[in-house]
This record gives structure tokens, C-alpha cells and sequence, in this order.
């Protein structure tokens, strides 16, 4: 272990989690050891010649085959670590997004590759400038486990494709999962191109200490700020992927509540709640509580049929979470909410099947209003204006996403330039994240930086300023001494600006 991550090791044990059984995981075997692993892809990345397009390809290829040739094993992994998260919710969640991110990173890899040309002025002519486009080096990229494919994979595979060699941390929350990603990533890739750590408390805090040249993190906020300082020791830039609370307005002019409820419930409770940019509280026109309540009623029933062992519904991950969440319906409850249990019994045993809730009349101070619930529980507070809707969002930090449903559309710009989120869906709930089109990220307390498509490819490229001098220049005619000459050059260059 390297002397910066054994001073580290000590903050390390705060913040980041321990295993899916509340114990920290093994230290992993020497071979495996971050700094060792860190070395080879240095030397690699500073020896070797860039990638080219052709290889790049190749490597992109390669995920796709890990995942063509591995779905069973891989969603059978997930539904181990969650104990209840059928193939299929993982195939959605999970593998569709990722074939779908690496087919735009192989349609348009050329493209974004290529220097770009930029407008020389007038008074550099015939000098001509372009911006080279080359990777950063070694990527760092730390994954959660709420998506344990989708979340680690999609961001490696987009550093990747700008060149880069990638070392991938994902969650010990998720050990079978990231045990089948090392193994499956070292059949298909060299150590020095891409390779996996497994680890812990202690693996963690090395990892984030390597003076990567980019680290990746998603994950909480709380987290997201230990990685940032870690990073911050070797000036290492980073991409921070965090949560927070995200708002769901319904505004008054939204009339297919039945429409509305379904959406806003698929999103809630995708993946059983556990979704970074799944809606954390609803804003809804007062006196419509009731008619939200039997539409989202409907909703539920709609989507889950049954809740109890259903493959469909996935269990909250471990009992520590679970323990969490009812602690704050608790809380909710002896504070005077209004609870309400929505669609049929749960297993909410050792299943951990959270049953979906509405929560009416909860309190700001309330934990349920103060931290990202990641799970399948909803306050719904009163909202009867544009106005009281941004003062309430703009009241807190700023969210990884926001949705508004309704046909307003003056109203639904007023919400939308007032307020500032990672991204928006309007009458819909998610689809954002899944358009390779738009950038994927947060803002202030919800993230810093984004990926997906080019944006994601530009975050992991270096953009080198090129500039190739005529042997016509006229910029010696600028130099020293200075006189009329110069006078003159000026006057005419000023009249050009």
C-alpha cells in the first residue's frame, strides 16, 4: 500500500461503505494492488503510441461481446446481490442502456476522433489553427451499485473510446457482481488497457488516491465530496455523478392524472425505488391529493400486480437500507404524516421488498424532506403556483433531475428557466438519462461535469490547441523595436477585431 493511502485509510473507514454483509471486505491479493495496477497503465499510456480508431473499435467491440456472451451470467449475478431483481429489469435498466451507448460511441467514434478545424482570424493568416483531439491517459472510474452495469461499464466504455486505459472500482455493496465484472473484463482485456479492482474501505481509499488523469465517481453526495478531496491531492480532474432530491411538479393544467400517476410510479419505483434521478417528492396543485392518490393507486396495481417475490419489483439491496427507509416512514409517522401503503403486501422481511408509500403532510424538518430517499417512498406536498414551485426548488440544492407534467407551456418555461437541475423529462419521468443526444450530470450538490455521447467522449479527451505558423507570417512585424511601423499595424489590426 502506498504512504497516501495508508494516511488515508483511517477518513476512509467514515465514508465509504462496507460490504453487503456490514463487514468490510477482504484486502485483495498483492497481484491486484491498485498502485501495481496503476503503474502498468501509466507506463503504457506515457510509452505506448495513442490507440487508434480501428483499435478503439476493437475495445468497444469487446464490451459488446462481454455482454452478448454473458447476459445470463451477468443478470443472474445482480439478482444474487439484490436477492430480488428479475434478468429482465436488468436487461431494461441495465444492458439495453449500455448497447445503446456503445452503438453511438461506435456510429460516431470517427467522427469525434478527428482534429477539428477552427476559424483562423485575419490577422493570423495564413497561419491556420485546429484542436487535436487525444486521450487524457488512465481513468479512474468508481461505480455504484444501484446499477451495477449500466453505472460502470457505460462511463469505462466511453473512456475507452477516447483512447484512454481504465481502471474500474465498482460497489462492494454488490460483490457478486463486480467478482463476475473482474473476471469477465480480464478475459477480454489486458491488464494495462482495462482491468477491475475488488476491494473495500481500504481498496477504496487507495483507489482514489492514484494520480489518475481523470476520476470518475458516482455515487452520493456525501461520498462524492470525500472523492473530490482524495482527488483533489494530486489535482486529479474530476466527473462527479451524485443524487439529491429530485422535484415532480404537477402543474394545474395537467389533465390526464391517470397518465401522469403511471409514469410518475415506473419511475419511482424502477429498480425499487433505488434510481438516482427517480422522482424524491411531488409537487401537486392542492385538493387534488385524493384524485393523485387513486390514480397512483391504479398505477401501482397497473405495474406490479403483486409486490410480494415478484422478479419485477426489486428488493432494496441490503437490511441496512431497508432499516434506513423505515426509519424515516417512522419518523414521518410519529411527526404527524399522513402514511399511506400503496398496491398489495410486500415481502418486507428478509425479502426486503419495500411496499411503495404516499406521504401526506410531512414537515421540513423531517428526514423524509432533508435526505435523498432512494427508495420507494413519495412525499406529495401542496404546490398551487409556478411561483411557489421554483421557490421551493430553488429553496434547495439544486437536483440531479426534474420532471413537470401538464400542457401549459408558459408555465412549464417559467419552471424550466428559473431553475437550474442536472436535467429535465416533461411529461415523463427518466428518459433523459436514455437520449445518447443529451448530456448525462449534475449541478452543484448533484454532480459536477456530464458524459454520454460527445459530451462523455470530450470529458475523457484531452482538446490540444494547435496552431501551424506561415512562413508569410505577419507577426514579426509586431515585434520590438516599436515605432510608426507598429502604430500603424495596430491601427489596421484594430479595424479588423
Amino acid at each position: 500500500m502506498t504512504l497516501r493511502a495508508a494516511r488515508l485509510n483511517g477518513a476512509a473507514r467514515s465514508f465509504w461503505h462496507t460490504g453487503a454483509s456490514g463487514t468490510p471486505c477482504p484486502p485483495e491479493p498483492d497481484t491486484l494492488n491498485p498502485q501495481t495496477l496503476f503503474d502498468a497503465q501509466h507506463q503504457r499510456s506515457r510509452h505506448a503510441t495513442p490507440p487508434s480508431v480501428a483499435e478503439r473499435h476493437d475495445r468497444l467491440a469487446r464490451v459488446a461481446r462481454l455482454l452478448d456472451e454473458h447476459t445470463t451470467a451477468l443478470t443472474n449475478a445482480v439478482q444474487a446481490d439484490f436477492g430480488i431483481r428479475g434478468g429482465r429489469l436488468t436487461e431494461i435498466a441495465d444492458l439495453f442502456v449500455l448497447r445503446a451507448m456503445l452503438g453511438d460511441l461506435r456510429r460516431h467514434l470517427a467522427r469525434w476522433s478527428r482534429p477539428q478545424r477552427v476559424r483562423t482570424p485575419l490577422y493570423l493568416m495564413p497561419g491556420r489553427g485546429h484542436i487535436q483531439r487525444q486521450p487524457l491517459g488512465v481513468v479512474g472510474v468508481i461505480g455504484p451499485w444501484n446499477y451495477p452495469l449500466q453505472l460502470t461499464l457505460g462511463p469505462a466504455a466511453t473512456a475507452l473510446a477516447a483512447g484512454n486505459r481504465v481502471m474500474l472500482k465498482p460497489s462492494e455493496i454488490t460483490p457478486r457482481t463486480s467478482a463476475l465484472l473482474a473476471e469477465l473484463v480480464a478475459r477480454h482485456f489486458a491488464p494495462d488497457e482495462f482491468t477491475v479492482v475488488q476491494g473495500g474501505a481500504d481498496v477504496a481509499a487507495e483507489f482514489a488516491a492514484l494520480p489518475f488523469d481523470h476520476l470518475f465517481f458516482t455515487g452520493s453526495t456525501a461520498v462524492g465530496r470525500k472523492v473530490a478531496e482524495a482527488a483533489a491531492r494530486n489535482l486529479t480532474p474530476t466527473t462527479l455523478e451524485l443524487g439529491g432530491k429530485s422535484p415532480c411538479i404537477v402543474d394545474a393544467s395537467c389533465t390526464d392524472f391517470e397518465g401522469a400517476a403511471l409514469k410518475i410510479a415506473h419511475g419511482k419505483l424502477l429498480n425499487g425505488g433505488q434510481t438516482c434521478i427517480a422522482p424524491d417528492y411531488l409537487l401537486l396543485p392542492r385538493g387534488r391529493e385524493a384524485e393523485f392518490s387513486a390514480a397512483y393507486r391504479a398505477a401501482v396495481a397497473r405495474l406490479f400486480p403483486r409486490l410480494e417475490g415478484n422478479p419485477d419489483y426489486a428488493a432494496i439491496v441490503t437490511e441496512r437500507h431497508q432499516a434506513r427507509l423505515q426509519a424515516l416512514l417512522d419518523e414521518a409517522r410519529a411527526g404527524g404524516a399522513q402514511v399511506e401503503d400503496v398496491g398489495p403486501p410486500a415481502g418486507e422481511g428478509r425479502a426486503r421488498q419495500l411496499r411503495p408509500v404516499l406521504v401526506f403532510g410531512a414537515q421540513p424538518s423531517m428526514r423524509l424532506l432533508q435526505e435523498e430517499i432512494f427508495g420507494p417512498i413519495l412525499p406529495v406536498l401542496p404546490c398551487d403556483t409556478p411561483d411557489q414551485a421554483v421557490a421551493h426548488i430553488n429553496a434547495q440544492p439544486r437536483p440531479l433531475a426534474l420532471y413537470w407534467f401538464g400542457t401549459d407551456t408558459a408555465a412549464r418555461d417559467q419552471v424550466l428557466q428559473r431553475t437550474v437541475s442536472g436535467g429535465v423529462t416533461v411529461n415523463d419521468t427518466l428518459m433523459h438519462i436514455t437520449h445518447d443526444g443529451l448530456p448525462f450530470g449534475g449541478v452543484g450538490d448533484s454532480g459536477l461535469g456530464a458524459y454520454h455521447g460527445e459530451t462523455g467522449f470530450l470529458r475523457f479527451t484531452h482538446q490540444k490547441a494547435v496552431f501551424v505558423q506561415s512562413r508569410w507570417a505577419m507577426g514579426q512585424l509586431l515585434y520590438p523595436p516599436y515605432g510608426a511601423r507598429f502604430d500603424r499595424m495596430m491601427g489596421w489590426i484594430r479595424k479588423l477585431l
